[in-house]
């Protein structure tokens, strides 16, 4: 795909709700109004994922601000929103889970049950605890602060691998000091691991490649690669901000047969275990009017964990799909 076409698609994605009414200017911005989200998108056929034409239903618009999606047992969502951990039912009940919430960004279940979050509170940034019991992982790395602490995985032994501004840190299970097993990735944001816990996939949303490394049994990483090329892309000197910044990578999820979902500046791009390009689900609203609005963040949920719920920008799409998310695993 050219990098014309690939621009040609996103423009016409945006485009397509470019009608929509106006919502208010934000105060003292002056800049062009954020354009409500759709009712319904609809996505393009992607071989063992979705069908032609199913419908991306919007379930909130209203939140302010949405990251950090992950399943609750019951098939519930859990979003970060305003210093706070929203959920969202079956029926599409919004509640409050916990607040305040140190400005979580990132959350993640363990083994235990514990809701563990990357919080990024100003002058306490840290890994912690949030739910059933508040408690600090990790807040330092060789007694330092952290630079920007922004997404986490947890494996199913219940080593944590979590994201700032300078690489990627594995906490172990045993919880007693944190260790930088990556770094050099330019702007490192999301990272996943594949459903063997053998992969793991870290975003680079200056770079062109999605990065995957090895992943040994002390947890920490070897074979840094590049596994798929974004779709997304930026244009330098584009009049709207979201072109003109960067590819958009930002938070991921896996299936159970391996593929990987990267919520990017096209929409939610779908790659293979091999890192082929499979196609993208649309979640982008705006227009010319408009400032575009992108997804930053995806999990499976919902009975089964056969929904894919897609956040940002204080709205929650979800798609029903013809892949499952890993059981057993907060992804």
């Amino acid at each position: 795909m050219t990098r014309l076409t690939v621009l040609s698609v996103f423009l016409a994605a945006a485009a397509t709700f470019a009608e929509a009414p106006a919502a208010r200017v934000a105060a003292g911005q002056g800049q062009r109004a954020a354009a409500p989200p759709p009712a319904t998108l609809s996505s393009p056929a992607i071989a063992g994922v979705v069908a032609a034409g199913t419908r991306v239903e919007l379930v909130s618009g209203d939140l302010r601000r949405t990251e950090g999606p992950v399943a609750m047992p019951d098939g519930s969502l859990l979003v970060s929103s305003a210093n706070r951990i929203t959920k969202i039912d079956s029926n599409g009940r919004v509640s409050t889970f916990v607040e305040p919430s140190g400005d979580a960004n990132a959350v993640s279940f363990d083994a235990k049950g514990r809701l563990i979050a990357v919080e990024r509170a100003v002058n306490d940034e840290k890994v912690g605890v949030l739910f059933p019991e508040r408690a600090t992982l990790v807040d330092r790395f060789d007694g330092k602060p952290f630079n920007r602490l922004n997404d986490l995985v947890v494996s199913s032994r219940g080593g944590i691998y979590f994201t700032d501004t300078a690489g990627v840190y594995y906490l172990p299970p045993d919880g007693k000091v944190a260790a930088r097993v990556a770094q050099g990735i330019p702007n490192p944001n999301g990272v996943i691991l594949s459903p063997d816990e053998k992969v793991l996939y870290a975003n680079d949303k200056d770079g062109l490649y999605l990065l995957a490394y090895d992943v040994a049994a002390d947890g920490t990483l070897s074979n840094r690669r590049n596994f798929a090329r974004y779709q997304s892309l930026r244009v330098a000197g584009h009049k709207d901000p979201l072109l003109a910044e960067d590819n958009g990578a930002d938070g991921m999820t896996v299936d159970s047969d391996g593929r990987v979902y990267v919520a990017t500046n096209l929409g939610v791009e779908v790659f293979s275990p091999r890192g082929d390009h499979l196609g993208t689900i649309p979640a982008i609203w705006g227009g010319e009017q408009f400032m575009l609005r992108k997804p930053q963040n995806v999990a499976f949920a919902g009975p089964g964990k056969r929904t894919l719920f897609i956040v940002g920008s204080g709205a929650v799409f979800k798609v029903p799909t013809l892949a499952q998310g890993v059981q057993n695993r907060a992804t």
